[in-house]
């Protein structure tokens, strides 16, 4: 019944999405998190969040992306669609389909992860056993191939951004005390370079190709308030400024 629902939702979905196609001169942005609060299918599916952007992602006006946030049953879906734009309508690239247990809001965050000038995709996508962990899947806009792709172990990494010191992406996990990871996008996922972790110690690591570690540092912390530091670089170590 959960599978009936849910191609029957996809199938709705689809259907306005044709008919949006032959309107190609109306392209709209709708606002991020905006609330669909009349668009109930049944009392076991409905439609929890919308975002679209026509004007900020992959090639500027010429492409657009999709998310739909749906719940069916107690399970929770997210559909990504992203479009390139033809000579009469829209024509569709990639689908992507997740189960998401995100309990917030998708947050849509549009930016340029990996220095190409061209933007990529980020959204909230999952709920972290810490609260200041943020979870979010990371699209890579191909301008070769056209398409958004998935950086798979994207959700392994809490907290990521570009970091225009490195040309790289940090992250910041918070635990008992904290790390700060920096990895290269490879392929379709990220590779871990260099890690700062932070609890009693401070270790530096380097890591290899083949993910051997180098520790090349070990210092004793002693002030509390260093324990949860992020750093945007690890040789020498360098702080983000609050």
């Amino acid at each position: 019944m959960k599978l009936y629902i849910l191609t029957f939702l996809i199938f709705l979905i689809s259907c306005s999405i044709k008919q949006s196609k032959k309107d190609n001169n109306n392209i709209q942005v709708t606002q991020p998190l905006e609330k669909v609060e009349s668009d109930t299918l049944s009392p076991n599916a409905e439609i929890i969040e919308t975002f679209t952007d026509s004007l900020n992602i992959g090639e500027k006006g010429n492409c657009k992306i999709e998310i739909i946030k749906h719940r069916v049953f107690d399970d929770t879906y997210v559909i990504i669609k992203f479009y390139t734009k033809g000579p009469a309508y829209w024509c569709i690239q990639n689908t992507y389909l997740y189960e998401c247990d995100g309990l917030m809001g998708l947050d849509p965050y549009i930016s340029d992860f990996n220095n190409d000038k061209f933007n990529d995709l980020t959204f909230i996508s999952a709920t972290a056993a810490r609260s200041a962990n943020e979870v979010r899947r990371l699209f890579i806009y191909d301008a070769q191939e056209k398409k958004l792709f998935s950086i798979l172990n994207s959700q392994d990494y809490p907290n990521m951004q570009y970091n225009k010191k490195l040309d790289c992406i940090d992250a910041f996990l918070v635990h008992g005390g904290s790390t700060t990871v920096f990895a290269k996008i490879i392929g379709d996922s990220l590779k871990e370079f260099a890690r700062v972790n932070n609890d009693n110690n401070r270790t530096v690591y380097e890591i290899d190709k083949s993910g051997k570690e180098k520790l090349i540092r070990k210092d004793t912390i002693t002030d509390l308030s260093k324990v949860y530091v992020r750093y945007k670089n690890y040789k020498p170590l360098e702080e983000y400024k609050k």
